[in-house]
């Protein structure tokens, strides 16, 4: 079975959380931390098949690529990754931004652009870099790795 494609707001929160180091490596499994550091989303991975699962709320509960994976898969160069462009997503508190925005992702794109420029990245360049991602899961087609544990809950 594979993933659905991700809102392309993921493989931003997914450069960010490379940026701000929160995705802790450990072979063909991760633990990476959510922005507001009160989850630990786990992402197991089997490179033969390039079968990925992890336990964010997207992966979960929506059936997309979610942002822990695709973290995983740029740090384990599957993806590309361009370190400016992640260095001007950091610090980014995505659940904050999400929520002020009502989970509208065009809006919270917009914002973290913004954010981006303000650090020395043009919107082209991310927006360019970003869908670049886009195409490489399209082509890529993860599947799903079977068993996936329910997202943790936060406080």
């Amino acid at each position: 079975m594979k993933w659905k494609l991700p809102p392309i707001i993921k493989v931003y929160e997914a450069l960010g959380a490379i940026a701000d180091k929160r995705v802790m490596m450990k072979g063909d499994n991760a633990s990476v931390i959510s922005s507001s550091g009160d989850k630990h989303y786990e992402v197991h991975y089997d490179p033969e098949s390039l079968a990925i699962s992890a336990n964010d709320n997207g992966s979960y509960w929506q059936g997309y690529l979610g942002y822990p994976s695709i973290a995983f898969l740029i740090k384990k160069k599957v993806l590309s990754f361009d370190t400016a462009i992640a260095q001007s997503l950091r610090g980014v508190e995505w659940k904050k931004v999400n929520t002020r925005f009502k989970n509208n992702f065009e809006k919270t794109e917009s914002f973290v652009l913004e954010v981006a420029e303000k650090r020395g990245v043009t919107r082209k360049e991310i927006t360019t870099f970003v869908q670049k991602i886009m195409d490489e899961i399209k082509k890529q087609k993860p599947r799903k790795l079977s068993s996936t544990k329910k997202p943790p809950k936060g406080p």
